[in-house]
């Protein structure tokens, strides 16, 4: 039986992706494939970021002083984990960007929010391997979970691509099964209304091909975080469902590799200009 929304959506059919996108087998393949290929033409550095055999990170360096981005995996807070993502690192490393790729625990087992404290604990331990906030970049879950980040001040810049920003409307769909979301559990884990730090800068990107829903959440987030005082961007990419919106994370001359590959940029270039004003200053001691 549908479960409708407010507006008398259909939410199982909006947010039920792998039943939207009958195709989406082969494109995981294609993540795999090139997780692989990735893998062994650049080994990560597998870093521990907790006790639990899923609290580990991967971790692809592109050089010595070089900016890192965090990349967080979708699939509902119940599905996957990091070596699916591994493909992703060419693309950045020939941007001259390290990437860090977290696994971490999956629903059932784990309560969403136990999800949100271990990508907090990654980045953290991050930040103490490097000594910066990182830019933070998630697909789906990973959108909705970057935000949060971003949010408490745990990321420099965020993309979110396919974010789900408010949980609410997944309440009523099958989805939920494994969440086991009640009302004010997923209103108080929806980042759209969360607090937005000052200067915040958070891209939400969605495939034009995607359910109406998935549209309206990331037009929605920009907005709200747009008009509270972040710098907001807002683009929903062409004939793009919601797993070949990930196709552009695999070409390293795609725009929205370049957007992130300059946030991090930007990032490194304000860390390194700190650095220069310190010396001067302790040149003068």
């Amino acid at each position: 039986m549908a479960q409708k929304g407010e507006a008398g959506l259909d939410l199982e059919a909006e947010y039920n992706n792998r039943a939207r996108c009958p195709d989406h087998p082969a494109v995981m393949a294609r993540w795999k494939a090139s997780a692989e290929a990735a893998r062994a033409a650049h080994p990560p550095v597998e870093i521990a970021y907790g006790d639990g055999p899923r609290e580990r990170m991967d971790l692809f360096l592109a050089g010595e002083g070089r900016p890192i981005a965090v990349f967080l995996h979708g699939g509902y807070w119940q599905a996957l984990d990091k070596n699916w993502f591994s493909g992703i690192a060419p693309a950045l490393l020939a941007n001259g960007v390290g990437l860090a790729v977290p696994s971490y625990d999956l629903a059932p087992q784990v309560r969403l929010g136990r999800i949100l404290d271990q990508v907090r604990t990654a980045l953290d331990r991050l930040r103490e391997e490097t000594g910066a906030l990182p830019v933070v970049f998630g697909h789906s879950a990973g959108g909705h979970m970057a935000a949060a980040m971003l949010s408490e001040g745990r990321a420099s810049a965020g993309v979110a691509i396919s974010g789900v920003f408010d949980l609410r409307p997944l309440i009523p769909t099958s989805l939920n099964a494994a969440l086991g979301l009640e009302e004010v559990e997923a209103a108080a884990l929806s980042p759209i209304d969360w607090p937005v730090p000052a200067g915040a800068v958070l891209d939400c990107v969605v495939g034009g091909a995607e359910s109406p829903e998935f549209i309206r959440q990331s037009r929605d987030m920009a907005d709200r975080w747009g008009k509270a005082g972040a710098e907001t961007r807002f683009e929903a990419l062409q004939a793009l469902d919601h797993f070949t919106v990930l196709d552009p994370l695999f070409d390293a001359d795609s725009a929205l590799i370049r957007r992130i590959a300059s946030l991090a940029d930007g990032l490194n270039a304000r860390i390194l200009a700190n650095e220069n004003v310190l010396d001067q200053g302790l040149g003068q001691i």
